[in-house]
């Protein structure tokens, strides 16, 4: 029998589990402890349906969250039962972190395989002979981690290949060693490649190109302005990092920042290009990024340009915040008709008075038709909010249909099986049209809660004691960045991975609730039930 989720409860991030399901998430919990990969330790709901939320029924069996919920307008059903697939990607070691995965298909397959996997890591240290993998912590603003990829065959799509660091900065008190300066110094503005999205360049023009978009951070006053504006910051930029030995740690209470866009492109996803300015200021060119050697005449650290967008402003994130909250253009890029739609959640400019963890997000969308141009994205465009704090969305097209998917970070209902949890929720539009997108009734009353009957019910991960994270999260792709699935799985709708920040670490220390935590995996079904 169909029944509704409500979500009248007050929100909770805890639940007490009942006795009965304890034993069952402890085991999903530290499921994970599996040996985590050489090469990576060695240091290194409905759519459409209105205000009243999805439909939705309760699974039968112990111990797992509900499983079925209508979307699509009604004419899909997703259900996730205690035999959907879920594991562990990887369970990295104490100086290691993995975020925000994307499994991608390349559109040409080669050695070792097919899968390339895409994300944020940690930015690479030299390693003491007594402390090869010491524990870490992000302690400094500045350390925006490394981009690192790795490529598989269909077999072992369910566990994180060997990866390699493919673009980074030096820490800053690396650099200050290598220099022989006794403090640490700035690092360059705009760098820091967090939040990666890969997608394939225009192959239907014969390009073989791949582009990574990334998110850097810049000091206030860096960025922002015309085209003109940011090629006069550019040479400032330059005469400024001749006299950066004078100047101050870009740390402190004065450290407020926004994210800006940046932009890589490669022909192997192993030697990667950024796109810099040019010695002049005035125009763009595409760099080769060199361990050690990504760095100009004076010895200058590499220092990407900001995306530009068609009014000729910089792709940067509507509010400014202390370092370690800024918030703004992470999400998705999916190519439909030969168009890449950029669609990513930003702070609402009319919040940026607000304190950073109390301003709540809109879901924003940018076109283009060349990702190599000087002029790369159209300005924004609304297309829902606002969400709560913090949300995270992604959205493509959905595998085998003329719909798009969109996935999100959610709260379970508190009255729902399990608990009042974190949770990923995902919903399918009636069709392709962008408008629906917006159309989605994407959380129930009050929004802020960030409750939605959507949820995929996810059992993996935890503390064991049924608290939850479910952060980060991407999914696999095709080169366009719509949803695919591994070979092994060919009738599932989606294969999901997410960061679990409350998961126990490898080592059974917390030193750092990002490094040595968890990457799990999941698939979900989807079942046409007609249109209505």
């Amino acid at each position: 029998m169909v029944s509704r989720k409500t979500a009248g409860t007050p929100h909770a991030d805890t639940v007490i589990p009942r006795t009965r399901d304890v034993k069952s998430r402890r085991s999903a919990a530290h499921g994970w402890r599996m040996p985590a990969l050489a090469g990576f330790c060695m240091i290194a709901g409905s759519a459409l349906l209105g205000p009243g939320g999805a439909e939705a029924r309760p699974a039968s069996y112990e111990g797992s969250a509900p499983s079925c919920f209508l979307t699509g307008g009604g004419a899909l059903e997703i259900c996730r039962e205690g035999s959907e697939a879920e594991g562990v990607l990887i369970a990295p070691a104490p100086c290691a972190f993995v975020r925000g995965v994307q499994i991608l298909r390349l559109a040409r397959s080669e050695a070792p395989g097919p899968l390339q996997a895409v994300f944020q890591g940690q930015t690479p240290v030299v390693a003491r002979r007594d402390e090869p993998c010491p524990e870490r912590r992000a302690t400094d603003s500045r350390d925006g981690g490394a981009l690192r990829t790795g490529r598989t065959f269909e077999a072992l799509a369910t566990t994180l290949p060997p990866s390699a660091d493919r673009f980074w900065v030096d820490l800053p008190e690396e650099r200050a060693r290598t220099r022989g300066w006794s403090e640490p110094t700035p690092t360059a503005e705009g760098i820091g490649p967090r939040d990666p999205i890969a997608v394939t360049g225009r192959t239907w023009a014969g390009e073989a190109y791949s582009y990574v978009f990334l998110l850097g951070q810049e000091r206030v006053g860096v960025t922002g302005g015309d085209e003109a504006d940011t090629e006069r910051r550019g040479r400032r930029r330059r005469r400024r990092a001749e006299r950066d030995e004078q100047d101050a740690p870009a740390t402190g209470p004065a450290d407020v920042r926004r994210r800006v866009q940046i932009e890589a492109r490669t022909l192997d996803f192993q030697t990667f290009e950024i796109r810099t300015r040019t010695a002049d200021g005035y125009g763009l060119t595409w760099t080769p990024f060199e361990s050690g050697a990504g760095r100009g005449r004076r010895g200058d650290p590499l220092i990407p340009a900001a995306v530009i967008d068609e009014a000729g402003k910089p792709v940067t994130s509507a509010c400014t915040a202390p370092a370690f909250e800024t918030h703004g253009l992470a999400g998705s890029i999916s190519v439909v008709d030969r168009t890449y739609h950029y669609i990513y959640t930003d702070v609402l400019p009319e919040d940026c008075g607000l304190a950073p963890e109390k301003r709540r997000t809109g879901l924003f969308l940018r076109t283009a038709r060349d990702l190599s141009g000087p002029k790369v994205w159209s300005t924004a465009r609304k297309l829902a909010g606002p969400l709560p704090p913090g949300t995270l969305v992604r959205v493509a097209r959905a595998k085998g249909m003329s719909r798009w998917a969109v996935s999100y970070t959610c709260q379970r209902p508190a009255n729902a099986p399990g608990g009042p949890v974190a949770d990923i929720c995902l919903q399918y539009t009636a069709d392709l049209s962008l408008d629906g997108i917006g159309a989605l009734k994407l959380y129930a009353d009050p929004v802020e809660a960030g409750r939605s009957s959507a949820y995929l019910g996810l059992r993996s991960g935890g503390d064991g004691s049924g608290r939850y994270d479910r952060s980060a999260h991407f999914w696999m792709t095709d080169a366009e960045g719509n949803l695919d699935t591994p070979a092994i799985y060919p009738n599932k709708a989606g294969f999901l991975t997410w960061l679990d920040r409350l998961a126990p670490t490898a080592s059974g220390r917390d030193t750092s609730s990002l490094y040595g935590r968890p990457v799990y995996w999941a698939t979900w079904t989807v079942r046409q039930i007609g249109a209505q």
